[in-house]
């Protein structure tokens, strides 16, 4: 179907209020230790989860609410259940994600029957020659990979006026909350997959923001690692420099299990409900406070609980350069993606339909009605328009980068204030889609550990209208252990985390 006609019929069935109610699910928020539990003690099998959740993307996904979330099947899902319930028998577990159904983003390689292209019909049917080092590692963990997620396209690196969740081959992911509200991006079809029970657990990528913000408007853990501890080999890229792929999932204990995976690394000892006590706990209040009371309300009740559960907490703890690095993190992401996608689009070999970022943009111009009915693609123009890695514009933007947002930012007021972490709200309630303004999002604190490279966790946070809102805890590099500790204890506290209504629309109802 024409994706401009299967949003407007998406539009006229929320308006008409013609949504069913969700079929009852008897695995609905299920976690990983529970469901290995269950395989290992042979109540379950691999097999019948993964029918079931196929059955589940088809009634939620596919027809009403209809979702959007999941843009390819995998046809080898049900085979790959099989294969590794014998496998159980014969010798046993592989670990705590063998058999385990997760969902993986459309700009992830895979070496199978799937296709992977960022959303982009000039990417459509094109086969990865060899697997993404992140399915490889969770091929070899024993997940059944169920399919590929939906995402704002070219991972939201196309228009500065996107629609976040649209895609030109994926059409629009929808919020579960409110299905008229955003899911936010560029994870959005993992984000909504994630919250909606669709998979155990799936895999986003971030630049900045694109992991930790659908986590936050979803209602979810999301997990966007330092940059670097999880290779991106295999990744249709953004920026070098600041992208990851990290793990979405309903608990923390579940995104630990799957980054533990993807890292060689065990997180056990993370997942303590008392490592709040004795944390030292900085508030970066200034550029990141004040867009919504709502949120500010919500942050000032999770503050106070960290409090009850024995954290310092120092407030504030700005970090004094936010908001003095935006251009030069435009700059290098513009070079770095010119360069880095036109290695991964050269590297696709002579089948594919474009081979450079030149390429995507005639394509582009020559489907125009199907890519580019909403939003246009200046960003790749003007990042088409910059020249080498080597030039002295790129080398200053990116030193520039490095020592406001690490040296003189992140680093600094961790330094002077001996903190552990610093915590902030992750972004503001969803706001309603609109393709034809595009995104109109209030707040964010996203981008200084985006932009440093450093690791950055959402914690369901509360709600606002009914609608989702996360908490940050962000920190120094490679401190991934520490922060689980801390978001694990105050999600253990807390406990905000609830399954989606599918409501057609917000109306004034306050949850």
């Amino acid at each position: 179907m024409d994706t401009t006609r299967r949003a407007l019929l998406g539009s006229l069935a929320l308006a008409a209020g013609a949504l069913a109610s969700p079929p009852a699910f008897e695995y609905e928020e299920a976690d990983i230790r529970e469901l290995q539990k269950r395989m290992n003690e042979g109540r379950l099998t691999s097999q019948a989860l993964t029918a079931q959740y196929l059955e589940r993307i088809e009634a939620i996904d596919r027809r009403g609410p209809a979702l959007n979330s999941v843009i390819e099947l995998n046809p080898d899902a049900l085979a790959m259940a099989v294969s590794l319930d014998a496998e159980r028998k014969a010798t046993g577990s592989r670990g705590p994600l063998h058999g385990i159904p997760m969902l993986i983003k459309d700009n992830i390689d895979t070496a199978d029957r799937m296709t992977t292209t960022a959303g982009s019909l000039a990417l459509e049917g094109s086969i990865a020659q060899n697997d993404s080092f992140v399915a490889a590692r969770l091929r070899a963990a024993g997940v059944v990979l169920l399919g590929k997620t939906n995402l704002s396209e070219w991972a939201n690196f196309r228009s500065s006026h996107s629609t976040s969740g649209w895609s030109g081959r994926g059409g629009l992911t929808r919020n579960p909350y409110v299905l008229d509200r955003n899911p936010c991006g560029s994870s959005s079809g993992s984000g909504a997959a994630v919250s909606a029970n669709l998979c155990v657990a799936a895999i986003g990528t971030e630049t900045d923001g694109s992991i930790v913000c659908p986590s936050s408007t979803n209602g979810i853990v999301g997990i966007k690692p330092t940059v670097g501890l999880v290779s991106a080999a295999g990744i249709i890229p953004i920026a070098h420099s600041q992208d990851t792929a990290g793990p979405m999932a309903r608990t923390v204990a579940d995104a630990a299990i799957l980054l533990g995976v993807l890292t060689g690394t065990t997180y056990a000892q993370s997942l303590d409900p008392d490592g709040l006590r004795g944390a030292r706990i900085g508030v970066a209040r200034d550029k990141f406070f004040g867009f919504n009371d709502q949120v500010d309300q919500l942050m000032a009740a999770a503050l106070q609980e960290m409090k009850r559960r024995g954290a310092e907490v120092v407030d504030p703890a700005d970090i004094s350069t936010a908001g003095k690095f935006d251009d030069s993190e435009s700059e290098v992401l513009l070079y770095e993606f010119k360069a880095d996608l036109n290695a991964y689009l050269a590297a696709l070999g002579p089948r594919a339909r474009v081979h450079s970022l030149q390429d995507v943009i005639d394509f582009n111009e020559r489907h125009r009605d199907k890519e580019m009915p909403y939003f246009g693609q200046d960003l790749m123009l003007k990042a088409q328009a910059k020249g080498p890695l080597t030039d002295a514009a790129y080398l200053e933007a990116l030193e520039k980068n490095h020592k406001l947002a690490r040296t003189e930012g992140i680093d600094a007021v961790m330094k002077k204030n001996r903190l552990d972490a610093l915590v902030a709200p992750t972004a503001g309630p969803a706001w309603c889609t609109d393709l034809i303004n595009g995104d109109h999002s209030a707040g964010g604190s996203s981008t200084p550990a985006a932009v440093a490279g450093y690791p950055n966790i959402n914690v369901p946070a509360g709600y606002a209208w009914g609608l989702p809102v996360g908490i940050s805890f962000f920190g120094a590099s490679r401190s991934e252990a520490l922060l689980i500790k801390l978001a694990y204890a105050f999600e253990q506290a807390t406990r905000h985390r609830r399954p989606p209504s599918f409501r057609p629309t917000a109306g004034s109802a306050q949850a």
